[in-house]
């Protein structure tokens, strides 16, 4: 079997692999928060902000954005693609999810930031 590996195609596998492991970072990234906010004995502005001041912490969670963008393209595709018959409500629909995840990054991006 000759596999073409410049195509941009993606596989099962690939999806599979993909979802695993933004869930992976998803879930590590939300136990780590909640940890902080059960451990943190008095979570003040000055605390949360002093968390985010961290370049760890905002490289973490531009991360976890990506992420979320990624898992959530992979998911409406597979949902979309499976309930929804009409090939076109299907492409609108997935073109405005698909940007709203979109938008989610980049306003993460700004707030992150402060671009």
């Amino acid at each position: 079997m000759v596999l073409n590996q410049a195509t941009l195609k993606r596989d099962g596998v690939q999806d599979y692999v993909s979802l695993r492991a933004t869930a992976l970072i998803i879930a590590a990234y939300a136990v780590f928060i909640v940890g902080y906010l059960a451990l943190t004995p008095e979570l003040t502005y000055e605390a949360w902000t002093g968390l985010f001041d961290n370049l760890a912490m905002k490289a973490a969670t531009m991360i976890t954005l990506v992420c979320i963008m990624v898992h959530t393209r992979i998911g409406l595709w597979q949902v979309l693609t499976d309930y929804v018959n009409c090939a076109t409500m299907r492409s609108v629909l997935g073109f405005v999810l698909n940007l709203m995840a979109l938008a989610y990054v980049a306003v993460g991006l700004f707030v992150l930031w402060g671009v």
